[in-house]
């Protein structure tokens, strides 16, 4: 069987964040701009289905990693070529920025309505059309005061939430963890985003992932929103959304690693016949 290029891996990666970021930016475009969406969870679960789908397509190539912090992390813990972490998150960001030009061709005549009604774009307030591709804190949507979420609370929420997605992802693609649901590991990734979403949004729109938001902020520093994009009203664009995403992967996989994973089983009794689940072989080791 050939073994996928550097090049297949990259495009792979490219078209899995394109997937993500058209289905789940689109879903906040819908919701934004339209009232497509019913909610905070309508929009979650476009984000799970959305990721699912692009793991399902593209993870049998690159092992869809569709996010630069998750890269990162493998890098760090699983051993991923170190040299490959440059052309994955360029290509990850080229990913998003495509799938966000897209969006932008579509939704451009929304987003122009809802200009006419809050702010013109680059001035102050037209966050509230510039949320739709970048992320804010907190969610300009909801109106809040700026103090409500200081920048410590964003970045901190940002680190966590994408600590849970990493170490939901270390655990779901574990060979040694018997309770894997192995063919539905890309459905369950994806409500892992879900449920992060439905917490973590409010309060930083929820990014998780350095390329799905800074490829969408530079689509719209380009379109003309500029410093309300990037730095933002508040700055913070590095810190909160590529930053802290990138040490809470970290973080959460090493936690995952170090709490569960060297507690598991070195390796497994297939089973027999019948409906025997494999059972453990009791050859029990500390190491990772």
């Amino acid at each position: 069987m050939k073994q996928s290029s550097l090049m297949g891996e990259c495009l792979s990666e490219l078209l899995g964040t394109f997937i993500l970021v058209f289905f789940g930016v689109g879903a906040v475009n819908a919701a934004c701009l339209s009232g497509a969406q019913a909610g905070l969870w309508q929009v979650a679960v476009v984000w799970g289905v959305a990721i699912s789908l692009a793991i399902y397509t593209t993870g049998a190539i690159s092992g869809a990693h569709i996010n630069p912090a998750i890269t990162i992390a493998m890098a760090v813990w699983r051993g991923f070529p170190k040299v490959k972490i440059g052309p994955y998150v360029l290509a990850q960001l080229l990913g998003a920025m495509a799938g966000s030009l897209l969006l932008y061709a579509l939704y451009h005549g929304l987003i122009a309505h809802m200009e006419a009604q809050t702010a013109a774009r680059g001035l102050p307030g037209s966050e509230m059309t510039a949320m739709v591709f970048g992320e804010y804190f907190p969610c300009p949507a909801l109106k809040l005061p700026a103090e409500t979420v200081p920048l410590w609370t964003a970045m901190l929420g940002e680190a966590i939430g994408t600590a849970f997605l990493a170490c939901f992802v270390f655990s779901l693609t574990e060979k040694r963890n018997p309770e894997a649901p192995r063919f539905m590991v890309p459905l369950f990734i994806g409500l892992t985003v879900s449920i992060i979403i439905s917490v973590i949004a409010p309060l930083t729109q929820a990014g998780l992932n350095p390329a799905r938001d800074f490829g969408p902020r530079l689509v719209a520093y380009i379109l003309g929103w500029g410093e309300v994009a990037i730095p933002g009203p508040r700055g913070g664009f590095f810190t909160v959304y590529i930053l802290s995403p990138v040490i809470g992967a970290i973080v959460g996989a090493g936690a995952y690693l170090g709490l569960v994973r060297r507690y598991l089983p070195e390796e497994m009794i297939e089973a027999g016949q019948g409906n025997e689940k494999p059972r453990p072989r009791q050859t029990w080791s500390g190491s990772r």
